[in-house]
């Protein structure tokens, strides 16, 4: 499967520490250890002194190599074994500042998270001075599934089941269903893991399309399953998956970022055409109608035609 950004900055990331504890590292070596080719090596190795903890000249990650060592000239600027405390500058207070008093204001967060999430703030606060007095002029504010977040939260604690209207955008569908929460987690937006009475198997659903809840007297009582592996994302198709092929113009590139692919050809007006995989093709139908003039569906056939008929009712709609 292609390599998308989210993979490569991750194995970016993971190069910056294996580098730093091996000077001089050889180029075959390293390449060997991460499963690239010396080429793509060399690419990263190309993207890395762009990199830093600001973007001041004596911060950037001054990397370099000869084509078969890898020399780094200040791998101290992502901290060293001193044991001296980490100072933030006035931009990175802030961000955590903001964001911890935003998080401590979520519905549905425990007492004793809230407490030493609290905890935590007021020390940041002092450590931070005058930034922390300029930070709280500043707020953030999260769009409401905190009620839901909290119904759940509590029945994964009560081990109670859970009865749910749900949204399905690939169908344009409101179903009932009597759920056993497993977990929430959070990848991009927050779902729960449950084990589906109505299908009688495991489903992950996204908390902000539960129209409406109710937690049930009814003990939970999911099957021993494992939870998933997330590692790789939420969405991971399988290679027995339906093919599918889209082509996108130069506006449109961000899919190849953003959905795991097996392939994405460059094409001549510099848009690409992408092969991927899914368990329910009908549900990139939406993603065509967001890409407008900026992407088609090649493939399957009966899936372009099921698009474009969305795009025509569509346009209808809206009178057009």
């Amino acid at each position: 499967m292609a390599v998308n950004a989210i993979d490569r900055t991750r194995r970016l990331l993971s190069l910056v520490t294996y580098l730093r504890d091996r000077p001089g590292a050889r180029v075959d070596e390293v390449a060997r250890a991460f499963g690239v080719t010396s080429d793509e090596l060399i690419s990263d190795l190309q993207v890395l002194p762009m990199c830093g903890t600001s973007f001041r000249g004596g911060d950037l990650l001054d990397i370099d190599t000869d084509g078969e060592r890898i020399w780094w000239y200040n791998a101290e600027a992502v901290g060293d074994d001193s044991g001296r405390p980490l100072r933030l500058a006035a931009d990175e207070a802030t961000a955590l500042l903001v964001a911890a008093r935003a998080v401590a204001t979520l519905p549905g967060l425990r007492d004793s998270d809230r407490d030493a999430l609290l905890r935590a703030t007021a020390k940041l606060e002092a450590a931070a001075g005058e930034t922390a007095a300029a930070s709280s002029r500043l707020s953030v504010t999260f769009e409401s599934e905190g009620g839901v977040f909290a119904d759940i939260d509590r029945a994964i604690a009560e081990r109670r089941r859970v009865r749910i209207r749900y949204y399905s955008p690939g169908r344009d569908q409101l179903t009932d269903r009597e759920i056993d929460p497993i977990r929430l987690f959070a990848v991009g937006h927050t779902y729960v893991e449950a084990w589906c009475r109505r299908s009688e198997a495991r489903r992950t659903f996204r908390l902000d399309r539960v129209t409406s809840i109710e937690v049930l007297d009814t003990p939970a009582e999911p099957p021993p399953v494992e939870p998933r592996d997330l590692s790789a994302g939420l969405v991971q198709p399988a290679a027995g998956d339906p093919q599918v092929v889209i082509e996108v113009g130069p506006a449109g590139r961000w899919v190849a970022e953003y959905y795991p692919h097996d392939t994405a050809e460059e094409l001549a007006d510099g848009g690409l055409r992408i092969t991927l995989r899914t368990a329910d093709p009908t549900t990139l139908r939406r993603l065509a109608l967001r890409l407008g003039g900026d992407g088609r569906i090649v493939s399957p056939p009966a899936l372009a035609d099921s698009a474009r008929e969305a795009a025509r009712e569509a346009l209808a709609a809206y009178g057009g």
